[in-house]
């Protein structure tokens, strides 16, 4: 066995150094692989270990020789060039012939990638994007073969070991963190990945980190962060600097404690001085002034009191009645460490502030209490849109008679005011005598003639009068009282007049002296003139509302709208004036920006009245000539809506501010153009400023208005007349009900219509 290994050796010796001699032929390449190929051959069949020595082979060569060693199928990259040197001087099997092969492709920067029944020889670079198995650890595997591993990271997070590890790993190799899952994908030679699964083994080790909670009784919790803050920042600038992670901490107002993070000496190092810092105060409180920005701290006195009043209570009950070192014992000045001291709470109307007077701990409490308080109120912005519409319709007709002589007399006087025809013939005397005799009293004497034609025919003995009249009414109003308020807060908008109401007619008596030098028998008791007594009342539009913004969008509205006018009555004079009052009382829920109708009438009323002579009136056409009728119709729609809009920043209110605004010098600018003053020809109408001219700083807010429903009226639309109701067909129909008004869940609503 000796002599035939010593004759293979021989023979390999001398194909090695035919091998070399080849370099110098010019088809030295198929020699090369023709003599690696029978030496392979020959090595297979002695089955023995050898001794590998080459010198500038040709990789290509080398490649179709291993595959004829071990059967293996290879696909080489048109890329892989080159020439190797192999210097051996142990013998070697087919495994370690495999593991040598593939650690001269690595050197040359080239990767044998497994892919089926197949090895692809192609250059390491690329070798990533190819097939590569994935192995998990407990696969035996060469050392120089490509692969890529998932590693699994418990306890330390993968972007803080990447920075670590990407120096290890070469160009041609791949590193990635998939921080959902907390793995590493790895892909190089199984020898450089092993290595940096050992890496990550000894740094993914369970920390001793812990989170505990420190209470705190008497110092606050962010000032002692504060302090401890600054102290650790010192630590880490100087030498003292810790191994490891640094403790942090994190205070909790809302308890008052801190929550400590770090490993178990730097938590019990904090621990130490947070209680040699959490001592109660040598005094029994201190003095803080706290500056408001939106709330009123006149309102915030009452809600703090009691809120101290709590505090204090709650402070006690968990204040230990004693125990080591007297700490159960009230402090100098008479105050209870446990926050049951004095507390004082005082308002600053002048700088709007609170001064309050009271334990640390109580004062830290009060003031995350003032902090959520005094915030920024929502505004509501309200409109209220009033609309009606109306129509009436009179028609009198009526032929009255008179006879006189001497011994009798008769007339036909139906009850239609002044339209009869002694009234009438009396005033046309007084017309004729006014104007022949005196022209002055004519003017007084008209009055007294009712309206409508009045014509009246007569003699000595004889006298007729024709009343006829039509009247024809309209009206249309249209109004939109706004107003701004606070949450929470009620506003008022009067506008209209302050009209004089009697509310009361008195008579004075005063006391004289009796008068003794005659019989008469004088109480005394004479009568003063009479008084009245007035009450100036508002008439007009008014709108009273309360807004409430709920959690999200809607808006709870108290409202009290009115709308009010005199009408002018005979009786003024005597009894006062009379009003027609249109009011709603209610609490609705509506959305922002959204429109409610909160109540309306729509009112439908025909009135027939006839009065004649018996039997002659009721005879057919000549009946007329006795007879008085009055028709009257009157049709009313009147709706009432709301439309509430929620101003959250200063920009939604410039931007409604803005529209407002422009709109009504939009107003301005038609009735200038409208106006034809002949007599003050250089005179314009005011107008107000552009917005820009407003702003006295030197930006302008530029918001474009909202788009408007419809554009602002011009000078033909301000022009057109009122659009009267058209007569329905029916002859007398029935007046409707009003139409059902929204109220909130168990809430009164009070709706009114009439006259007072």
């Amino acid at each position: 066995m000796d002599s035939a290994r010593d004759h293979w050796r021989l023979m390999m010796n001398n194909w090695l150094s035919r091998l070399t001699s080849c370099r110098k032929h010019r088809k030295g390449r198929p020699v090369l692989g023709g003599l690696l190929l029978g030496w392979f051959l020959t090595f297979a069949a002695a089955a023995a270990p050898v001794t590998l020595n080459l010198k500038d082979a040709d990789i290509n060569a080398l490649v179709e020789s291993m595959s004829v060693l071990t059967g293996k199928n290879f696909i080489v990259d048109p890329r892989v060039k080159g020439r190797v040197t192999i210097i051996s001087s142990k013998p070697m099997d087919e495994r370690e012939l495999y593991e040598v092969f593939l650690a001269v492709l690595g050197v040359h920067g080239f990767a044998a990638v497994p892919s089926g029944n197949t090895v692809k020889i192609v250059p390491a670079a690329g070798a990533k994007q190819e097939s590569i198995p994935t192995v998990d650890g407990r696969r035996v595997i060469e050392a120089d073969q490509i692969v890529t591993r998932i590693i699994q990271v418990q306890n330390v997070s993968v972007a803080q070991i990447v920075p670590i590890l990407r120096p290890l790993i070469p160009p041609q190799g791949h590193l990635a963190a998939y921080t959902p899952t907390n793995v590493l994908i790895v892909s190089d030679t199984a020898a450089n990945v092993e290595r940096v699964a050992s890496i990550i083994g000894r740094i993914d080790l369970a920390s001793n980190e812990e989170i505990e909670i420190v209470p705190l009784r008497h110092a606050p919790a962010s000032e002692i962060v504060r302090v401890l803050g600054t102290l650790e920042q010192n630590k880490v600038k100087g030498d003292q600097a810790p191994v490891g992670t640094p403790p942090r901490m994190v205070a909790d107002e809302r308890t008052n404690s801190i929550l400590l993070s770090g490993d178990k000496s730097s938590r019990v190092r904090l621990r130490t001085l947070i209680s040699h810092l959490d001592t109660p105060v040598s005094s029994s409180g201190n003095t803080q002034v706290v500056y408001l920005r939106y709330a009123k701290a006149k309102d915030l006195v009452n809600v703090l009191q009691g809120v101290s009043k709590s505090l204090s209570n709650e402070a006690s009950l968990n204040t230990p009645a004693g125990g080591p070192g007297g700490q159960g014992a009230p402090p100098p000045g008479g105050g209870s460490s446990g926050g049951g001291g004095l507390v004082d709470i005082q308002a600053d109307e002048a700088t709007n502030s609170l001064v309050i007077t009271a334990p640390p701990e109580l004062i830290q409490s009060l003031r995350t209490v003032i902090a959520q308080l005094d915030v920024r109120r929502a505004q509501v912005l309200v409109e209220a849109i009033i609309a009606e519409i109306s129509a009436e319709k009179t028609a009198e007709l009526g032929v009255q008679w008179g006879v006189g002589g001497n011994n009798a007399i008769g007339f036909t006087n139906f009850d239609v005011g002044n339209n009869s025809l002694a009234n009438v013939l009396g005033v046309g005397r007084n017309v004729r005598s006014a104007i022949i005799d005196d022209n002055s009293v004519l003017s007084s004497t008209l009055d007294g003639i009712p309206k409508g034609l009045q014509l009246g025919v007569g003699g000595s003995g004889f006298g007729l009068l024709l009343s006829a009249l039509a009247k024809d009414a309209g009206t249309n109003v249209l109004s939109t009282p706004t107003v701004v308020t606070l949450d929470n807060e009620e506003a008022e908008i009067v506008v209209g007049q302050n009209v004089p109401f009697v509310t009361g007619t008195y008579t004075t008596s005063t006391t004289s002296t009796p008068n003794t030098s005659n019989n008469n028998n004088n109480s005394g008791l004479q009568s003063g003139g009479p008084f009245q007594t007035i009450e100036r009342q508002d008439v007009g539009i008014t709108l009273k509302v309360k807004p409430q913004i709920n959690e999200g969008n809607a808006v709870k509205l108290e409202i009290a709208q009115e709308v009010s006018n005199v009408v002018p009555t005979a009786t003024a004079a005597t009894q006062g004036p009379t009003t027609n009052k249109r009011s709603i009382k209610t609490k609705v829920l509506v959305e922002n920006g959204q429109v409610l109708v909160l109540g309306g009438l729509i009112d439908e009323t025909r009135s027939e009245s006839a009065q004649k002579v018996p039997v002659l009136g009721d005879v057919p056409v000549v009946g007329n000539l006795f007879k008085y009728r009055d028709t009257n119709r009157l049709k009313r729609n009147l709706m009432v809506f709301l439309h509430p809009v929620i101003l959250r920043d200063p920009a939604q209110s410039t931007l409604y501010t803005s529209d407002k605004y422009s709109y009504i010098r939009d107003q301005q600018l038609a009735a200038r153009q409208r106006d034809t003053d002949f007599l003050l020809p250089g005179e314009q109408s005011p107008l107000l400023k552009l917005e820009q001219e407003v702003q006295r700083q030197g930006t302008v807010l530029n918001i474009p208005p909202p788009v408007r429903p419809a554009p602002p009226p011009t000078a033909e639309r301000a022009e057109k007349p009122v659009e009267r109701l058209q007569e329905p067909a029916v002859s007398a129909p029935a007046p409707t009900a009003p139409p059902p008004r929204p109220a909130a869940d168990a809430e009164s609503a009070e709706f009114g219509f009439g006259n007072r």
